[in-house]
């Protein structure tokens, strides 16, 4: 081989390792799953409604620090508890708007509008755990020399296209991947191929259904 074609290959070997995956669209996204809880009712909040968007935001600071200067195993423990906190805050909103339902605490318009949020808080807090889990994370896609072994068969990763080789999942590949898991209760066009993956999937299709029928009968109630 030349030299010139050999030093080529090594440069783009080299620039395939090192393009790492944005991740401001994640950060975004935490905090936008956090801020959701600010435009909830008082009663369906673990305290203040401010009080996880302040967390988060305090958080990422190191968040962000870390991830720049290199510290990639503090980034991930932290992130981990960022998305812990609005896993569990979720969890508990749901709680709440299942136990409120019976006794009429919330006004339909109010109820509608809690429901929504919470929905879309479902789909911001899986997309952002799948992304977070999926082939070792962002930094595990971004140094794998090879086709990513994800957890989810995208159609691109199955293409034989010349336009799709060293194809790697991003942050928006995820979130269209939960959305689709919240509306149809199923991944559509993306295979679940994990057992973790199926049971993530099958517990945010749980959560997005659990909403739609209390809606439902809510409905039914008032007519």
């Amino acid at each position: 081989m030349p030299k010139l074609d050999l030093d080529f290959t090594q440069h783009s070997v080299a620039m395939s390792i090192t393009t790492r995956e944005p991740r401001w669209p994640a950060f975004l996204a935490m905090l936008s799953a956090a801020g959701v809880f600010w435009a909830l009712p008082e009663p369906l909040s673990l305290g203040p409604g401010w009080l996880l968007l302040l967390v988060i935001v305090v958080l990422m600071i190191p968040i962000v620090i870390t991830n720049t200067r290199g510290y990639f195993k503090v980034t991930r423990m932290l992130t981990f508890v960022a998305l812990a906190l609005i896993t569990v805050a979720l969890i508990a909103s749901l709680i709440f708007l299942i136990q409120g339902i019976p006794s009429h605490r919330e006004m339909p318009k109010s109820l509608l509008r809690s429901a929504l949020l919470l929905w879309i808080t479902n789909v911001l807090v899986f997309a952002l755990w799948y992304w977070k889990l999926d082939a070792g994370g962002p930094l595990g896609r971004d140094h794998s020399r090879c086709k990513v072994a994800s957890a989810f068969l995208f159609p691109q990763l199955s293409s034989d296209h010349e336009h799709y080789a060293g194809w790697s999942p991003q942050f928006l590949d995820y979130l269209f991947v939960a959305f689709n898991t919240s509306t149809a209760f199923s991944p559509t066009d993306t295979a679940v191929l994990s057992r973790w993956a199926k049971v993530a999937t099958m517990l945010q299709s749980l959560i997005s259904l659990a909403i739609l029928v209390l809606l439902a009968a809510r409905a039914v109630n008032i007519l």
